[in-house]
């Protein structure tokens, strides 16, 4: 009886195409915006989770943070005392030093594998003739490349020795190799003028690394005028500078660590360290609960948005509630002969319910392949990794059965309860 009725349902399907088709567009919109925007959403996740965890997931971050907020009150002309913020810069011995930083190394010898510290050189440009290339100049030590993933084609990375050395030496992407030496020769070795705003500084290649363009990088700029990394010792970055110690640093965990209860201990360290410091403090968190945050951030908003989408399921629920009534209608002598020929209610129900159902799954279907076609567009478009997830793909399906099965039902139970003397005298 069940194969009947989907053959009766499907020859129904096909005597009125057009028909069926406005009946299952509402099905089809709302299914296929469903999935375009749940795909969407995964691959945005998926994207910057990626990117999250190439700069450094499983890293702690130590950032210099003001623990109080120290005010100066005063009195205005209506006698009214009002408060403001003073802020007071943190002098050199508030902030993390190298000697803090080796003791840090020295108090969790295990579970620490270095300490990154950078320094930002500004923007420069390297030049030779006509010959150029856009940079940003990063003062790093050699802890930095264990912190952030690069991929090295030729030559080394900077080693403690050129930042005790305050060495000129740099490394530098691929992209500017092959700007600055066209004829393919090796870089290594080979030197390179920085021109900035008020020096020009020579340097000493001793490295190449791979340019990747990151989710967080503009995708428009023109290959010519593409900005990369010039990385420089951390020392040579600070020799001109008064200040030399850091705002910040990030601790790179030996693999296999508990990174959570790690920040928790690092946080007491740090506070006990700072405990006699009335107006400074470093605050240590992971990329983990960052990386949570934005996670559950993108997905409250994808589904917040399918939720609204959703609502043209409803919609299209009602249009084949309507459809079928007319159907009832139209086939009421139909179900007057049925049962008189002995059908019971049952089976006049089961068979407007599979109707029902085979719109809304057929509907389901064609909304799923639009939906992930226009999901697969829209994440090449934006350059993110599509991510097909098999759990929304069988609920979509579900879905629209569950649809058709709860819109079909009371047009089925109108069908069923027709009285047959009266369905056979129907004109």
């Amino acid at each position: 009886m069940i194969w009947e009725n989907i053959q009766l349902a499907f020859s129904s399907l096909k005597s009125n195409k057009m028909r069926a088709l406005l009946t299952m567009l509402g099905i089809i919109i709302g299914i296929m915006s469903i999935i375009t925007i749940v795909i969407i959403g995964d691959a945005m996740s998926a994207t910057v989770t990626e990117d999250l965890s190439q700069l450094g997931g499983n890293n702690v971050t130590l950032n210099l943070q003001e623990k109080s907020e120290r005010s100066v009150s005063y009195s205005i002309e209506n006698g009214r005392a009002v408060s403001y913020r003073e802020y007071v810069p943190p002098e050199s011995g508030d902030m993390i030093s190298d000697g803090m930083i080796s003791g840090l190394k020295a108090a969790f010898p295990e579970e620490i594998t270095g300490v990154s510290v950078s320094v930002n050189g500004g923007s420069a440009r390297a030049q030779d003739g006509e010959l150029y290339a856009n940079i940003s100049v990063t003062g790093t030590n050699a802890d930095y490349f264990l912190a952030n993933n690069l991929t090295v084609l030729s030559g080394r990375l900077i080693s403690e020795d050129d930042v005790r050395e305050n060495a000129q030496t740099a490394v530098v992407s691929n992209k500017l190799a092959g700007k600055m030496f066209p004829d393919g020769s090796d870089p290594v070795g080979q030197q390179v003028k920085v021109y900035k705003t008020y020096a020009i500084e020579l340097y000493t290649i001793i490295g190449v690394y791979e340019y990747e363009q990151s989710a967080f990088t503009m995708s428009n700029v023109a290959d010519e005028d593409i900005t990369t990394q010039f990385y420089i010792p951390v020392s040579t970055a600070t020799q001109d500078n008064l200040e030399k110690n850091y705002y910040s640093a990030t601790v790179v965990i030996t693999p296999g660590e508990d990174v959570a209860g790690l920040t928790t201990e690092l946080q007491r360290y740090f506070d006990d360290l700072y405990f006699n410091n009335a107006n400074w403090g470093v605050n240590v968190f992971n990329m983990s609960s960052i990386l949570e945050t934005v996670t559950e951030t993108l997905g409250t908003i994808s589904v917040a948005i399918a939720f609204i989408a959703g609502i043209s399921l409803v919609v299209g629920g009602i249009g084949v509630m309507n459809i079928m009534l007319v159907s009832v209608t139209e086939r009421t002598r139909e179900i007057g002969t049925r049962k008189a020929l002995g059908a019971k209610n049952f089976h006049i129900q089961f068979q407007f319910v599979t109707e029902a159902l085979i719109i809304a799954l057929v509907g389901g279907v064609i909304g799923l392949v639009l939906g992930i076609a226009l999901g697969a567009a829209a994440a090449a478009v934006f350059g993110a990794k599509l991510v097909i997830s098999p759990p929304v793909v069988a609920g979509s399906v579900l879905f629209s059965m569950l649809i058709g099965v709860f819109f079909g039902l009371y047009p089925a139970n109108k069908a069923a309860k027709l009285d047959p003397i009266d369905a056979l005298r129907y004109e």
